[in-house]
């Protein structure tokens, strides 16, 4: 009898240490799921921007030889495209807003132009940079529940402490605004 107590005294702190490391390690496998999840969300988040502004590009092509666009125009595609792949999550919303604004642009240099209206190129360049928009908006929901289920797990114990012992902060959620497109004032 005297073997069997000291049997479960050894074993009972072995087993308890055993569930604790196993407890640790599905958190910490959880944390950085979640973690490259939304890092994976974010790049499809980027290569639909991207989409977008490479269809914006070509629709500012067909659309160049109606209306005078400044050299501006042409540099700002280019160089959102280049930030898109560097850009953070607060990052990405200051990109979509101001492709947002140059789609806008070219959408009223459209409607001004009865012949671009009943263009094919433009009707098709516009109706794909308008469907990109709900593969954006999709990317940007996934995104941001992966990172409200993070900043949870941050915010609640015992993953708090597991994440502060790992050096892990909270996720910046996508912001982009969910703005009614308006007409934007074009001189000429």
């Amino acid at each position: 009898m005297d073997g069997f107590i000291t049997i479960l005294v050894i074993a009972i702190p072995l087993i308890i240490a055993a569930g604790l490391i196993i407890y640790f390690i599905s958190i910490y496998n959880r944390l950085y799921s979640l973690k490259n999840s939304a890092e994976a969300t974010l790049g499809q988040v980027r290569v639909a921007l991207k989409k977008r502004l490479d269809m914006i590009e070509q629709l500012l092509g067909a659309v160049k030889s109606y209306a005078k666009f400044e050299k501006e125009t042409f540099e700002s595609i280019t160089r959102l495209r280049t930030e898109v792949f560097r850009a953070g999550a607060g990052g990405l919303s200051d990109i979509d807003r101001e492709s947002r604004r140059l789609f806008g642009s070219i959408v009223a240099v459209a409607e001004s132009y009865p012949e671009l209206k009943t263009s094919e190129t433009v009707t098709r360049l516009m109706e794909s940079v308008r469907s990109i928009e709900g593969e954006i908006a999709r990317h940007r929901y996934t995104y941001n529940n992966i990172a409200q289920t993070f900043n949870i797990m941050l915010d609640t114990i015992p993953s708090k402490f597991i994440a502060s012992s790992l050096g892990l902060s909270k996720m910046e959620y996508l912001k982009f605004p969910e703005e009614v497109e308006k007409r934007p004032e074009i001189s000429f």
